[in-house]
């Protein structure tokens, strides 16, 4: 019988202009499930930079949440600290994006190629590639692979978006154009990649790119 596999999923938050993108988060979840993968869900426990306010589109004033407390709004309350991980916990690991990757997993909404990542997130990034496991990297979390990852000329897709594309590439990887049903498989380092709402413009495309994104990983895993 087959073992299953462990796949972790780092969120950024509940909501896409502030935290993690909830489409994408929860066709990430469905997909592994629909596998028969067991999923460990996971956040930072730290403040996010700001709260938006998804009606208006604009930040809301003297609000505060944090990144953990919001992402377990997604997963029912099914989530740990993602500094409690460790490589040897997981077969594979997918973060899913939304503007929380950029403002609460890293600082690149702030900073651009200048960015830092989530010394966390980034420890556990860098030990599963070291140990050859899969990782996979929704609409702009790729920007997160290229910064800690850039240094293996990693391959990777945020769609088409030129000031993006050169980012990824000044961080050192390799950006590919795609259209957001397809994926960007970099079998050398085991890494996958899909641009989902870096392009849409709706929930089914996407859908199609995240279903064959956690396939791929799956397969490797």
């Amino acid at each position: 019988m087959a073992k299953e596999k462990r796949v972790g999923v780092i969120l950024s938050g509940s909501g896409y202009l502030d935290g993690a993108e909830i489409q994408e988060a929860t066709l990430t979840l469905l997909y592994l499930d629909r596998r028969g993968a067991k999923v460990v869900a996971m956040a930072p426990d730290v403040m996010q930079m700001h709260v938006v306010d998804h009606v208006k589109g604009e930040p809301a004033a003297g609000e505060a949440r944090n990144v953990l407390a919001e992402a377990a709004r997604i997963t029912r309350g099914a989530i740990v600290d993602v500094k409690t991980v460790k490589a040897g916990d997981l077969d594979a690991l997918i973060l899913p994006g939304g503007f929380g990757v950029a403002k609460n997993l890293c600082t690149f909404a702030t900073a651009g190629v200048k960015l830092e990542v989530n010394p966390d997130v980034e420890r556990l990034i860098r030990d599963m590639s070291a140990a050859g496991k899969p990782l996979g990297f929704v609409c702009i979390a790729p920007v997160i692979a290229a910064k800690v990852l850039g240094s293996k000329k990693v391959k990777l897709t945020i769609g088409n978006d030129p000031a993006t594309a050169a980012a990824v590439n000044a961080l050192g990887a390799i950006h590919v154009d795609s259209p957001v049903d397809q994926i960007v498989v970099d079998e050398r380092n085991k890494v996958v990649s899909t641009p989902a709402y870096m392009l849409g413009p709706s929930i089914a495309p996407v859908a199609a790119g995240i279903e064959r994104l956690v396939g791929a990983v799956l397969e490797m895993a």
